[in-house]
């Protein structure tokens, strides 16, 4: 497996439209940093968020999920609760080529404040908007801001073409559109 440099992030982006909306360099006046980087992609957080919440006394329960364990809010910048987490979207689509794994890694400007981004790996073939689950670590409330980097995509091209993509298999989560709950 090769991690794909910029130029073939971009290549794909305009031939394809591996990523949409696309931004061709990194942008980061006054904001955490977004667009494409060396080797990879940085990412932006919708503003549609998902708060776990407690009001309800519900069981997490990943096979039975009741979507009254969140809170919607639509904003500029989301505040999650200590030791809580919400669940996101990115701002980009995804469509993933047959032979590339994408994985994804959190942004240091959020790590190093104690906020955790946590993605499952983008399968070959799958497409669509990117549910991201943001923990925050610390005993305080932590803001996240919307339309603005939250995660970086890494592409891994694998040395031959996968016998089965997730689009063969008919995966649950193709081309979802803002946040996905769990399904089973």
């Amino acid at each position: 497996m090769a991690i794909m440099p910029d130029t073939w992030i971009r290549r794909m982006a305009a031939e394809q439209g591996m990523i949409d909306p696309f931004v061709e360099k990194q942008t980061r006046e006054g904001m955490i940093s977004f667009g494409l980087s060396s080797y990879g992609y940085d990412a932006r957080v919708g503003h549609a968020f998902k708060l776990f919440t407690n009001v309800e006394s519900a069981i997490v329960d990943p096979k039975d999920f009741n979507p009254a364990s969140f809170v919607d809010r639509e904003a500029e910048v989301c505040v999650i609760p200590p030791n809580s987490f919400a669940l996101a979207h990115t701002v980009e689509y995804f469509r993933i080529p047959r032979d590339v794994l994408v994985i994804c890694l959190g942004k240091s400007t959020y790590a190093r404040c104690g906020i955790i981004v946590n993605v499952t790996p983008l399968e070959p073939e799958w497409e669509g908007q990117v549910t991201i689950e943001i923990s925050n670590t610390t005993p305080l409330p932590a803001k996240i801001y919307a339309g603005e980097g939250i995660c970086q995509f890494l592409f891994l091209r694998g040395e031959s073409v996968c016998e089965t993509s997730y689009a063969d298999r008919a995966g649950k989560y193709m081309r979802q559109r803002g946040v996905a709950l769990p399904r089973l």
